[in-house]
């Protein structure tokens, strides 16, 4: 599927002020309020009779060019933006479910999600249920008191790719709604509304900025299931900054020729890496053999997969590790999908609160490192695993 996206990134948002001259650039709007001439104006915005801005929680102009970037990209409605991308899941979640509902999500999660499902959400009588979303039978995991399904588009950190439209079908047979957080692929690669989709979320700190400076979520969907994200989210409060949201419109600006190079130094690492004799499996859904490659194909656009892979390295924790303080310009850090190309460790980074239990239920082993493949000229990239991974 051949999707173009350049020209909606580059000129989406275009705020043109009263004046025979433009200002290039967006400007930042930083103020916390803003202010009215009488009482009949303000309360003609609250009653949205009126177009205009309050408090910079509830919105401000440059969220609002954000917001029409995302739609335009992700063919939603409306969206609404957020301090981080576990604001976006959290505030997306409660804004569907209530005491007594059920939940179903896939067991391979970035872990700060698993820990608010798993332990948050019991605090207000809400039940979750974890399943292998790519190999279970969902059907049979549905209560009467179902109301959601939640999953990734590419799994962190194994990089299975779940079926969108079969779980979208099953969910709305149940009359639940169905979450996709679709961080590791961006609407470049896959748009879930367009695959069945009712809300797709997204930690705006890693792809969607690229360049490791801010931190941000977003969420995308119809007018009604946003205006629910967005009341619930003026009172919990997790609003992104004016300045962020600025930043973040100009990192969109190039997003889809950094998603392009970052896939396609993926795939040339990943297939390196997949002959290199210290490597026991490399996890990645370009690789035709990956579990999931024929989903990949069928729901991804442009033959691309995306920057993220994760290998399991030979000789379990020693070996990571000794790979890990191995590398040289390739840092070490517990996050990704900027331009430089990083590693991580998921049993002592971003699923570190899973005990060996749930580790092993969800098949991350101790010798599983996560990259995120960069923009640089990949044969340094291949060199410099290459060498590392030969002093294990």
């Amino acid at each position: 599927m051949k999707k173009e996206f350049a020209t909606n990134l580059i000129h989406k948002g275009e705020q043109n002020p009263d004046s025979v001259s433009k200002p290039k650039t967006l400007p930042i709007f930083m103020t916390s309020v803003f202010s009215f001439d009488d009482v009949e104006t303000l309360d003609s915005v609250y009653e949205g009779h009126s177009k205009g801005y309050i408090y910079s929680r509830n919105g401000n102009p440059v969220h609002d060019v954000l917001k029409e970037i995302m739609c335009s990209i992700d063919e939603g409605e409306d969206s609404q933006v957020f301090s981080s991308g576990m604001a976006a899941v959290t505030m997306s979640i409660l804004s569907l479910v209530k005491s007594g509902d059920h939940i179903i999500a896939d067991n391979v999660l970035y872990g700060g999600t698993y820990q608010f499902l798993k332990n948050e959400l019991s605090k207000f009588n809400i039940e979750v249920t974890f399943i292998n979303a790519v190999e279970d039978n969902m059907e049979k995991y549905f209560k009467p008191n179902t109301k959601l399904v939640y999953v990734e588009t590419i799994s962190n950190p194994l990089m299975e790719i779940a079926d969108l439209p079969k779980i979208s079908k099953i969910t709305h047979l149940h009359n639940a709604k169905l979450i996709v957080d679709n961080t590791f692929a961006t609407p470049i690669i896959c748009q879930p509304l367009r695959l069945g989709a009712d809300i797709v979320v997204y930690s705006a700190t890693k792809y969607l900025c690229g360049h490791s400076d801010i931190t941000g979520g977003i969420a995308v969907s119809n007018k009604e299931l946003i205006k629910n994200i967005r009341n619930i989210s003026a009172l919990y409060g997790p609003m992104m900054s004016p300045f962020d949201g600025w930043l973040l419109i100009r990192s969109l600006r190039t997003l889809e020729i950094r998603m392009i190079q970052h896939s396609n130094n993926a795939m040339k690492l990943a297939n390196f890496l997949e002959n290199h004799d210290k490597i026991t499996n490399v996890f990645y859904p370009g690789l035709k053999s990956s579990p999931t490659n024929k989903t990949a194909i069928k729901n991804f656009s442009n033959n691309l997969f995306g920057g993220m892979m994760s290998i399991d390295v030979e000789g379990g924790e020693e070996s990571a590790c000794k790979l890990i303080k191995s590398l040289d310009s390739i840092k070490f850090v517990p996050s990704l999908a900027g331009v430089a190309t990083s590693v991580s460790y998921p049993v002592k980074t971003s699923h570190r609160a899973l005990n060996d239990d749930e580790l092993a239920k969800a098949n991350i082993s101790k010798g599983l490192i996560r990259i995120s493949t960069g923009l640089e000229n990949i044969d340094s990239i291949i060199s410099e695993f290459d060498s590392a991974l030969n002093k294990i």
